[in-house]
């Protein structure tokens, strides 16, 4: 059965066919990328999506960080965090910061490996396209990279009236972000749905 794919630029439609290894298909009128030859995709991003659970369980277990007074130690953590900024009647933004950068995260690991650990095993697990399409759909709202920013900033302004002692948390965080972009540029939509076809 021929494969087609449209342009998400232009809306061409286009037939799929195989490419050699670290290929890149474009697109015949506007020149943008249709799709890429990823080799090993699913097991890259599944060994990724592990790799970023580990480091999501040991960001949200450990002390992020640490201000040290005199001879006062205040620790803090990514949970303690959000609840101090709803205890001070900033609940839209403490919500907003639970969203996205530990239910949403969180969301998007725990769907690519319920979808890529049946694939590896050559199962297709139920629920297959509404649960991709769900996962695509997280990858916006996972800021991660924002929230670091804007630690990096806090981090700034606090060392002028403290010794910042940085945990182990904020260190596994900055590992979990860039694991996951890894595991996001590594994953091919069309080698997971040309599985599920064969498989299904």
């Amino acid at each position: 059965m021929e494969t087609l794919i449209a342009c998400h630029e232009c809306d061409l439609i286009h037939r799929v066919k195989p490419l050699p290894q670290k290929g890149v298909a474009n697109c015949s009128r506007c020149g943008s990328v249709l799709y890429r030859n990823k080799p090993n995709s699913i097991e890259r991003t599944l060994a990724l999506s592990l790799a970023g659970l580990m480091l999501f369980v040991l960001a949200n277990s450990f002390p992020f960080l640490a201000l040290k007074t005199d001879t006062q130690l205040h620790q803090t953590n990514l949970i303690t965090g959000i609840k101090v900024l709803y205890d001070q009647g900033m609940e839209p933004l403490s919500i907003l910061v639970f969203l996205t950068t530990i239910l949403a995260p969180a969301a998007q690991l725990l769907g690519m490996l319920y979808l890529l650990l049946p694939l590896r095993q050559r199962r297709v697990p139920p629920h297959f396209a509404m649960i991709f399409r769900f996962v695509r759909g997280l990858q916006p709202w996972s800021m991660m990279e924002v929230f670091m920013l804007g630690i990096l900033v806090s981090i700034v302004k606090l060392a002028k009236m403290a010794a910042i002692v940085p945990g182990v948390a904020i260190f596994s965080f900055f590992g979990l972000i860039v694991v996951l972009a890894a595991a996001t540029a590594s994953l091919d939509p069309h080698e997971l749905w040309h599985r599920w076809e064969k498989l299904r």
